[in-house]
């Protein structure tokens, strides 16, 4: 059933998206706010990179740097996966298992139409959650 669910039917259209110059402390309170996993960093409408909420802790916290000056450029994890707006929700858990990721914009046409979420793939398609966690053990 997997194999026949498109990533269009179940991305989030809604994305929180930050130029490179955004400073930590914006983009912080931004994840905060919304009580959102990350946002995606675009430059010129086109996406560059991603900050997650474990980017912001590890580079603030842990390397102990200051938030009005660090960046999104300085932050973000690039070049950035992606996936096509036609690919199959099996291709897109695959895809974040490989590259050890939880988030993956969707393009259509080089233009960004959304994100699939390692939770939206764990809600809307639960048979694949094991492929799922295999990508989130790797990653904590």
């Amino acid at each position: 059933m997997a194999s026949m669910i498109l990533v269009k039917d179940i991305m989030s259209k809604d994305v929180r998206v930050v130029r490179p110059d955004t400073s930590a402390q914006e983009i912080a309170a931004t994840l905060n706010k919304l009580n959102i996993d990350s946002v995606i960093v675009v430059q010129k409408d086109k996406p560059v990179g991603i900050v997650t909420v474990r980017d912001v802790m590890r580079r603030l916290v842990e390397e102990y740097l200051a938030p009005r000056t660090l960046t999104a450029r300085e932050m973000m994890t690039s070049p950035l996966t992606t996936i096509n707006v036609e690919a199959t929700v099996d291709e897109a858990a695959k895809l974040m298992a490989k590259k050890n990721v939880k988030t993956l914009p969707v393009i259509d046409k080089d233009k960004m139409v959304g994100v699939v979420s390692f939770t939206d793939i764990a809600f809307k398609v639960p048979t694949l959650l094991s492929l799922l966690e295999e990508s989130c053990h790797t990653t904590q």
